[in-house]
């Protein structure tokens, strides 16, 4: 059984990948911001081995309260950073204040959780940065998403750093860029727009891939993706 943090656990991919890893016995600390749908988790899960948090990632008590949580285990194997959000607004109308929002969210937010967990994290453990096909070079790029699609690109050069940095440690770092995925942040982002990928595949896939893919693989940047889409 390994010990799990996934972050932006109570709804689309996060609430699908807790459920994977706790389907596939191991020991998961789902966090959010979300009592009530880190709740609906618990009860879906129906296991002792969900363990359920809720703290907001982007401000210090949120990093604190997730410390304590994981200080009461030995060790933890992974930690799955999904939480994100996205902002679907052009370039030229999207203020400072906006930019600093988005990258507190997909980018400083999982620096200071890393560097917050790094003295848990267990020889032979795995950091898994969930991306976007937006934030991947070369692929496919759309108006509206710059602030996004940038904060994402840099949370993967972050990845390759980081499993350079933390190598001597046995600690793996890979990057997931993923596809379009039918999600309510999707939703909300692109109205009408219908993704070929549901979130319980692609909890199912984050989930075997945070288990078993860094035995083959660090520094990665991995697009998911059945297309270039976002």
């Amino acid at each position: 059984m390994k010990t799990i943090v996934v972050t932006g656990a109570s709804k689309g991919i996060g609430f699908e990948t807790a459920l994977k890893l706790v389907e596939l016995d191991n020991k998961v600390i789902a966090i959010a911001r979300s009592e009530d749908k880190l709740n609906e988790l618990k009860l879906i899960a129906n296991s002792d081995n969900l363990i359920t948090l809720t703290a907001n990632i982007t401000q210090e008590s949120g990093l604190d309260s997730i410390k304590n949580t994981v200080a009461k285990f030995n060790s933890i194997d992974c930690l799955i950073n999904n939480a994100g959000m996205v902002l679907n607004k052009p370039f030229m109308d999207t203020t400072i204040q906006e930019w600093d929002l988005v990258f507190g969210v997909n980018l400083f937010a999982p620096i200071q959780l890393i560097k917050t967990l790094k003295p848990y994290f267990s020889s032979d453990s795995h950091i898994v940065n969930i991306s976007s096909m937006g934030g991947f070079q070369g692929s496919d790029k759309f108006p509206g998403l710059a602030a996004y699609s940038t904060a994402k690109g840099a949370l993967a050069i972050l990845s390759e750093s980081l499993s350079v940095e933390f190598s001597a440690d046995g600690i793996s770092v890979n990057c997931l860029s993923l596809g379009a995925v039918q999600t309510e942040m999707l939703a909300e982002a692109f109205p009408g727009f219908n993704a070929p990928v549901q979130p319980k595949e692609m909890g199912g896939f984050i989930a075997n891939f945070a288990l078993n893919g860094h035995q083959f693989m660090n520094g990665k940047i991995l697009p998911v993706a059945l297309n270039n889409p976002e």
